[in-house]
């Protein structure tokens, strides 16, 4: 019950030693291959934001809309040209922001993690009864280059009806600090209602084809103190504006699991160290067995989402 409870009033978990040194390797390992094996000439890849050019950049990408379950590449938006092409000089595996959106469902390594009995034991300690898993991304905070993620919730991309059912499973394969950018999340604050959401736009596939292919709706909900930095970083961010405004570092070896409910408010400084952070995560949902229906106009569509069968497995002793 530990972990039910400080969930339950944190919204997020710092799990040490969910993975051993190996399982990350290998991860890391895998992801490297898949790189040297991307041919970024024949398969240009779109940059990846989360500042005040996200809707321009995912919301006119065909390659990002359709990457549910493959594997897409995404640049760093100082590691590419105006035309999308690699800047000369920059190494491939070094100019990604991430890969995703479906390592978990079509490679093998990435897939076996995501349906290990230590994350199904984890999940069921959690209460959840029939989770599906939609997404999963491969982060690399790249050194010197790897751009800041702004205040957002996951379940503003990742949106469940009746209710919200989205947590995230933040894997660190390499350490994870201040300097080179960790998470910091607001504890309590996934008590706070969904800012706003982002989806399909029906004008855009409606026969618009001017119109953004994915937009934000903002909702209208009871003042909460995460309206002011919404979507950006709060005031003085880059001095002690993220302590004042109540958000922790969550500093974290490699191994170390953050778990994190998609209602929580969170966010990660640019990486201006010398030193990569990579991370695996995935993000799941209650499925129908729960009540639950995962929204038709989220950005995020396809057929089977796949399972976490918890039927045989032992909630985590943690």
């Amino acid at each position: 019950m530990p972990l039910r409870e400080d969930y339950a009033r944190d919204g997020f978990l710092h799990i040490k030693n969910f993975c051993t040194p190996e399982e990350c390797q290998q991860m890391i390992g895998q992801m490297t291959e898949l790189v040297r094996q991307w041919d970024p000439a024949a398969e240009k890849a779109p940059t990846f934001r989360t500042d005040d050019k996200q809707v321009e950049n995912q919301g006119s990408s065909d390659y990002f809309l359709d990457s549910g379950d493959k594997i897409h590449f995404f640049l760093e938006a100082k590691a590419a040209q105006d035309d999308g092409s690699l800047k000369p000089g920059m190494e491939k595996l070094e100019a990604l922001n991430k890969v995703g959106h479906g390592l978990h469902v079509v490679d093998p390594v990435f897939r076996d993690y995501a349906q290990s009995v230590k994350v199904k034991a984890l999940v069921k300690e959690l209460g959840y009864q029939d989770p599906v898993l939609p997404q999963s991304m491969y982060i690399f905070k790249q050194a010197g280059i790897g751009g800041e993620v702004t205040s957002h919730q996951d379940s503003t991309f990742l949106y469940t009806t009746p209710r919200q059912t989205c947590m995230g499973l933040w894997l660190a394969l390499e350490d994870a600090t201040k300097e080179n950018g960790c998470i910091w999340a607001r504890p309590g604050s996934h008590l706070e209602p969904v800012r706003r959401r982002f989806y399909r736009n029906p004008t855009h596939f409606a026969g618009d084809k001017e119109a953004p292919q994915l937009i934000f709706e903002d909702f209208t909900t009871p003042p909460c103190p995460g309206d002011a930095w919404e979507g950006k970083m709060p005031e003085d961010w880059d001095k002690d504006g993220l302590e004042r405004a109540g958000f922790l570092p969550v500093e974290c070896q490699a191994g170390d699991l953050v778990v994190i409910h998609g209602q929580v408010d969170h966010l990660s400084k640019a990486n201006l160290s010398g030193k990569s952070r990579h991370t695996f995560q995935l993000h799941l949902v209650e499925g129908p067995g729960a009540g639950v229906t995962w929204h038709p106009e989220n950005w995020l569509q396809y057929d089977g989402f796949p399972s976490l069968a918890l039927d045989d497995v032992a909630p985590a002793k943690i």
